[in-house]
């Protein structure tokens, strides 16, 4: 996908950023992040969580210690299902479901 690197083709690194697309969230969200993650790295998670917070969405980031991008520790999928879990009952009984 990528020909080149960020700083020689910014135009199509943008056009692939999650930021770029920020300005059209309305739905509270929730980010998610491992600490140890080398492919969505905690600045990029981050960054978006900030640009959510600066358009004044509902957001939480919830970073994983120890993870990286794949889940693999029990208790790194329990901790992130439940965090999960008590984000959307969280909003599931703010719209009256």
């Amino acid at each position: 996908m990528f020909k080149q690197l960020p700083w020689d083709d910014q135009e199509t690194y943008w056009k692939h950023s999650p930021l770029a697309l920020v300005g059209n969230v309305t739905t509270p969200t929730m980010v998610l992040v491992g600490l140890n993650d080398l492919r969505t790295t905690v600045g990029e998670a981050e960054q978006y969580y900030q640009a959510l917070q600066l358009r004044h969405i509902p957001t939480e980031l919830y970073e994983i210690p120890g993870a990286a991008h794949v889940l693999i520790r029990p208790s790194q999928l329990a901790a992130q299902s439940t965090a999960i879990v008590e984000w959307f009952d969280r909003y599931r009984s703010a719209v009256g479901h």
